[in-house]
């Protein structure tokens, strides 16, 4: 089996084309070729498979086995793929994910590859009970959550997977793997969540940190940065446009008026080829 490793500002994965469907042992597979000793090491392994709606259908399978919805940082790396390897010789493609439907992408093009990918995100869902929450209300903005004897207040965002924002005065200083998986696992999110610690630089600059559903501390995630400008522009901390730093890098966010869709745009590159 041949893969190509991939990263989104240091959000990694293996890439996997060419298979018909999903495989039956996909879960064991990323358990074993993710680990960072034993194995290629990554975030989570992307196949990428036929669609009847769109260019491609992404499936991803995190580090731990499980299946998320959907993935920023992956699906730029994907339509990178697909490009740079004339599989969607186009700089307008179309990428399905099982979380967010049929998502349009356009390559930005530099000596003949792709250099940026902007990616429409789709409509951030704010509905608590669809993103899902068990807590009552329309929406989650701005409230209390209890958890590991502390107070946290939080603004609570799907982007086709939940997000748990919660706004800080030094992200960077937090302990993820201290708190990252009581949040996680925290029973207001029956379908666990992403969990955002977000400092406010300034209106339009904002620093993310991010604990991630299934993989843990990385050092980006695309959903995370878009759920993390949206719950900023709720609670008045930001306009609908903003750059958001992370560990790996930067991405630009922008939450439109005119159609209500997130659009997220970034680098990928490849880092490596091998074969199994």
């Amino acid at each position: 089996m041949e893969f190509v490793k991939m990263q989104g500002i240091g959000n990694d994965f293996i890439i996997i084309y060419g298979e018909k469907a999903l495989p039956a042992d996909a879960s064991e597979f990323a358990k074993r070729w993710c680990d960072r000793h034993f194995g290629i090491g990554a975030d989570g392994v992307v196949y990428l498979l036929p669609s009847a709606e769109a260019d491609m259908m992404m499936r991803i399978i995190n580090s731990d086995g499980t299946e998320p919805e959907q993935c920023g940082n992956a699906i730029r790396c994907a339509a990178k793929y697909l490009f740079d390897r004339a599989i969607v010789p186009r700089t307008l493609m179309t990428i399905e994910t099982i979380g967010a439907g049929v998502q349009p992408v356009e390559i930005t093009v530099a000596d003949g590859m792709a250099a940026a990918v902007r990616v429409d995100m789709g409509k951030p869902i704010l509905n608590a009970a669809a993103i899902p929450t068990t807590l009552e209300g329309e929406s989650i903005v701005d409230q209390v959550l209890e958890a590991g004897g502390r107070e946290f207040r939080f603004t609570a965002v799907s982007m086709g997977n939940p997000h748990c924002v919660i706004f800080t005065e030094q992200a960077e200083q937090v302990n993820l793997a201290e708190w990252g998986p009581i949040l996680e696992h925290h029973p207001a999110f029956p379908r666990k969540t992403n969990v955002e610690f977000v400092t406010v630089r300034s209106p339009e600059h904002l620093i993310m940190r991010v604990w991630e559903r299934g993989a843990g501390s990385t050092l980006a995630c695309g959903t995370g940065a878009c759920a993390s400008l949206v719950a900023a522009v709720l609670n008045g901390h930001s306009p609908r446009k903003a750059t958001v730093s992370l560990a790996g890098g930067d991405l630009t966010i922008e939450w439109s008026e005119e159609d209500g869709r997130v659009y997220m745009t970034g680098p990928a590159e490849e880092v490596f080829r091998g074969t199994l």
